[in-house]
């Protein structure tokens, strides 16, 4: 069997670059606890993405949690089903009450036209999820909010370096928050941020990340543990150095992907939207049995026979999770019920050969057959 493929790698400068970067921390025996590589990372993110406001942390998952947190919210929170764990999970931990809106047919993100009818008397967030790089309805999401005055948390994990109409997409809403986690298309091995416009936000993060510690004798407030390491944070700095030439490559991979796989029935894929400079983070289709003539699980198990790792992502729906008990209705998200049930990520990363993109087209077409 040829080699096999996984469904992403992460990318990481030279052996040279990342030692180079590491040698200071020898010098200073600083490892942590917001130490020069934590603050320099912090500013060059601000200015790679164009934010007011950064706040780094260990991982996206924190990053998410305590910004709901530090708004200090009670209530109901719309948010979509067809998302990773940690969403609704940074909800559900924090006391709130997730209202499970549905999907867009194309782009997978929540239907912003759906938003205002479910909202309450108890409403008190709205967090929308920007999907495989696909943006959101931004502009009917932040009408809706300014309507009903409501915060606005973008789960912004999947766009890192994305641009919506020329500014960068972690400027939109109350807060956007982004993971670094190592299967990200940018990593800093692990770790998260949080971009924000109000000051006093980042004001509650820092407390909530780091104890509540105002000075060695002065406890001001009750916080957790979520500092981001100087180890991290210079895995960060390397790797921003090199994240437009890693977009790159990724586009090649997923232009490669679309000329062979566009003009297969029963294979559908997302078009790039108007206005969005993407980041090719995730190459998704989307498969119809009736078309194409096999199931997506089907799909699944020949690429894993052959030696190619795709995910069915995101499958199963959040509001589905065992851990809810049945809580929640998956009827009332019919679109990514359905989308769930045929969505396949493909393996991309930038050094992803056009030889096992073809590899991976070629398995994925006989199934066809």
């Amino acid at each position: 069997m040829a080699d096999t493929i996984l469904v992403t790698r992460s990318s990481m400068p030279s052996l040279d670059e990342y030692v180079e970067e590491i040698k200071t921390i020898w010098d200073t025996h600083w490892l942590t606890n917001m130490g020069p590589k934590h603050n320099e990372f912090a500013e060059k993110l601000k200015e790679y993405l164009g934010v007011d406001y950064i706040e780094l942390l260990v991982n996206g998952h924190m990053a998410l949690e305590l910004t709901i947190q530090a708004m200090n919210l009670k209530g109901e929170v719309i948010t979509t089903p067809f998302t990773f764990a940690s969403t609704t999970h940074a909800i559900v931990r924090n006391g709130l009450t997730p209202v499970f809106c549905d999907i867009e047919p194309d782009t997978y993100t929540i239907n912003a036209e759906q938003i205002e009818s479910l909202i309450t008397d108890r409403t008190c967030l709205i967090l929308p999820v920007h999907v495989y790089g696909n943006i959101c309805n931004i502009e009917k999401i932040e009408a809706v909010a300014k309507k009903y005055e409501l915060k606005v948390i973008y789960d912004a994990a999947h766009t890192f370096g994305e641009t919506y109409q020329g500014k960068g997409i972690g400027t939109y809403g109350d807060a956007s928050c982004f993971s670094f986690h190592a299967t990200k298309v940018f990593n800093s091995i692990e770790g998260g941020a949080v971009c924000f416009r109000d000051a006093r936000l980042g004001d509650a993060l820092w407390d909530l990340k780091n104890f509540g510690i105002h000075g060695p004798e002065e406890i001001a407030a009750v916080g957790a543990n979520a500092k981001m390491n100087e180890f991290c944070a210079a895995m960060g700095i390397c790797n921003l150095r090199h994240i437009d030439e890693e977009i790159a490559k990724r586009k090649m991979v997923a232009l490669r992907y679309r000329e062979r796989l566009s003009d297969t029935p029963g294979i559908k894929i997302s078009k790039e939207q108007k206005n969005v400079t993407p980041n090719y983070a995730y190459f998704p289709i989307v498969i119809d049995e009736n078309m194409f003539g096999a199931s997506r699980s089907e799909v699944f198990s020949r690429l894993e026979k052959e030696g190619v790792g795709a995910r069915k992502y995101f499958y199963p729906l959040t509001n589905t999770f065992s851990a809810f008990h049945g809580r929640y209705d998956v009827e009332k998200t019919p679109v990514a019920l359905h989308i769930s049930k045929r969505i396949l990520s493909l393996p991309i990363y930038a050094d992803l050969e056009m030889k096992d993109v073809d590899r991976i087209c070629n398995v994925i077409l006989e199934c066809k057959i």
